[in-house]
């Protein structure tokens, strides 16, 4: 767990569902990490907060959606060249593209796709380094859902 990595860093896990919140919590508490606090909520709800919005210096996302809409839930809540780093399986073309058409609209931008191998597991795996460039623009964070469901791009 990246809080156990980074022990002067606050680290928030956001998660939507309710009983895996429980499930999460019950295991930073049984480990004794203190600087990790899970938070039962949606990416969009938490963004539409004047404390959390583009407050953070970094993402991170795994086998939750597509580039852009990562990207989209992503930006609101980085502060100005944050990063969002999301493991991904084998590089997508498309998916890719969409992500490219969509930046502009996001204030993010494609910086560098690490390969996870040679690990076991690992085999196609990927770390897609995106960087916000700008502020986040007012139409977001939209309403949640609507990243997944119309993605930019």
């Amino acid at each position: 767990m990246l809080a156990v990595a980074l022990p002067g860093a606050q680290v928030d896990l956001i998660e939507s569902v309710g009983r895996k919140c429980e499930f999460i919590q019950r295991a930073v508490d049984a480990a004794g990490i203190s600087n990790a606090r899970v938070l039962n909520l949606r990416s969009e709800e938490l963004a539409r907060d004047p404390g959390a919005r583009e407050s953070y210096q970094a993402v991170t996302a795994r086998a939750v959606g597509r580039l852009s809409t990562l990207a989209e839930l992503a930006s609101p809540l980085l502060e100005e060249n944050g990063v969002l780093v999301a493991w991904k399986g084998k590089r997508d073309e498309n998916e890719e593209g969409q992500l490219a058409n969509a930046t502009g609209a996001l204030a993010m931008k494609p910086e560098k796709i690490l390969p996870v191998g040679p690990y076991a597991g690992s085999q196609h795996r990927h770390l897609h380094v995106l960087r916000k460039v700008a502020p986040t623009p007012q139409k977001l964070p939209r309403r949640p859902g609507m990243a997944k469901k119309r993605p930019f791009g």
